[in-house]
């Protein structure tokens, strides 16, 4: 369940905090996985992240067939249980953009949603300038369903944020 063509989910282990504190600190990493001002994560901040656990959130650390690099992480979070839906994200390190390793990290990600969490639905929001993450999401099916417009600015332009969904029902692994 946990293993894909190209990589392998995980627990996060604490030594993966140092390399995910300075992506957050790169705007190539963090202008693309959320609307927060970019800045350096303290070790306390990474580490609360880190700690933080419910029974709505699923997270996992995404690494190669084989080996222990920390490339990224995946989850599935404030999952609703009465209505079966829940938040799909995905941030891989700068360095492994690019190489098929987020959509084998989202296909395992899905089957997971569906077949042990038996989700109904996964959605997701991307800002609009994240083209690579668009085109990932809608080779997966995914659905645009929504425009948050002008949603945030950035370098002194507005840009627009969608919102993406998948029904189990349209998804070949269920």
């Amino acid at each position: 369940m946990f293993k894909g063509q190209k990589v392998r989910l995980t627990a996060m282990r604490t030594e993966d905090l140092q390399d995910y504190r300075e992506w957050n600190a790169q705007a190539s990493f963090a202008r693309n996985y959320n609307s927060s001002p970019i800045r350096e994560l303290s070790e306390k901040q990474a580490t609360d992240w880190f700690n933080e656990h419910s029974d709505q959130d699923f997270r996992f650390a995404i690494r190669p067939l084989g080996l222990d690099t920390f490339m990224g992480v995946c989850a599935i979070e404030d999952i609703q249980w009465t209505h079966r839906v829940g938040w799909l994200s995905i941030a891989l390190g700068p360095e492994f953009q690019g190489h098929g390793y987020g959509i084998d990290a989202m296909q395992l990600m899905m089957y997971y949603a569906w077949n042990e969490l038996n989700l109904h639905r996964l959605q997701l929001t991307v800002f609009d300038y994240n083209q690579p993450a668009i085109a990932m999401y809608e080779k997966l099916d995914f659905q645009k369903e929504g425009v948050f417009r002008e949603f945030l600015q950035r370098d002194g332009k507005r840009h627009d944020m969608y919102l993406y969904g998948k029904l189990a029902s349209e998804s070949s692994d269920f």
